[in-house]
């Protein structure tokens, strides 16, 4: 019997259960935890990724002890902005630990429908240099014009930190935690997912650049500031979030479509 249940995860079906707007909220981030997945990016069952349900204070986040290929739209929890479960027969519990990083930008940007941190090692390499993330390739260019930085001060337990994050963060769409990872803050789901795939992009190009041992070409400061007002439109016009992410979706659907239940 124990080891039945070690196999079994609770079955919960919320689809018409629920607003239109929360179950398409939970099928974006169910299908992003999913190609976080594919991509590469999870850390066994640790790191998040929160959505706010759309004209609602209520928050969407992954079920702790799950593993991010095992996430579905009903199994998400729901839970308010101290991290308090909002349904009552809801067999899953959250990692509070976890949620003090999320919680900390909902509470101050209420354009934040989508925080993603993930612990990537190109990431946690990047935010480990005293320079950071340096100016040297495009996907650099989208994450420098709206980047941010936080020291680390050990694990995320601590409530005091969050008046600290939220100060760093400001109205910033990229975080560099040092020695720690990487967060993004997008206004859908597919907004959230592009830039995060930017910030590793970069962190990526720039490792294997130094690492040559070559002499680095720097994009010129007047390019950098000009991207900036490109890089608006590219994570939420034409080629951004808006987009690119029914792409993402449709990839979702055809590597394994459970997610949608």
């Amino acid at each position: 019997m124990v080891m039945k249940a070690m196999f079994e995860i609770p079955q919960v079906n919320l689809k018409n259960k629920v607003s239109a707007q929360e179950w398409q909220t939970r099928l974006d981030l169910a299908a992003c935890y999913r190609l976080v997945a594919l991509q590469g990016w999870d850390d066994l069952i640790h790191t998040h990724i929160s959505a706010r349900i759309p004209d609602s204070e209520n928050i969407l986040i992954n079920a702790f002890g799950l593993a991010f290929e095992e996430i579905t739209a009903s199994n998400l929890v729901k839970i308010d902005i101290n991290g308090n479960i909002i349904d009552e027969d809801c067999p899953f519990e959250i990692n509070p630990a976890g949620f003090t990083i999320h919680s900390a930008v909902h509470e101050v940007r209420p354009d934040a429908g989508c925080v993603m941190h993930l612990h990537n090692n190109e990431t946690i390499a990047v935010a480990s240099l005293k320079e950071g993330l340096l100016p040297i390739s495009q996907y650099s260019m989208f994450a420098l014009a709206s980047m941010s930085y936080h020291n680390y001060e050990g694990l995320a337990v601590n409530i005091e930190e969050k008046q600290r994050l939220q100060q760093d963060l400001g109205d910033k769409n990229f975080m560099l935690l040092r020695n720690h990872g990487g967060l993004t803050v997008g206004k859908t789901v597919g907004d959230a997912f592009m830039q995060m795939y930017d910030l590793i992009r970069a962190c990526q190009v720039q490792l294997q650049a130094q690492a040559t041992g070559q002499e680095i070409v720097f994009v010129e400061q007047s390019i950098v500031d000009n991207i900036r007002a490109q890089a608006n439109i590219v994570h939420t016009g034409l080629t951004g979030g808006q987009k690119a992410w029914p792409a993402m979706m449709r990839r979702a659907f055809r590597a394994d479509p459970s997610f949608a239940s």
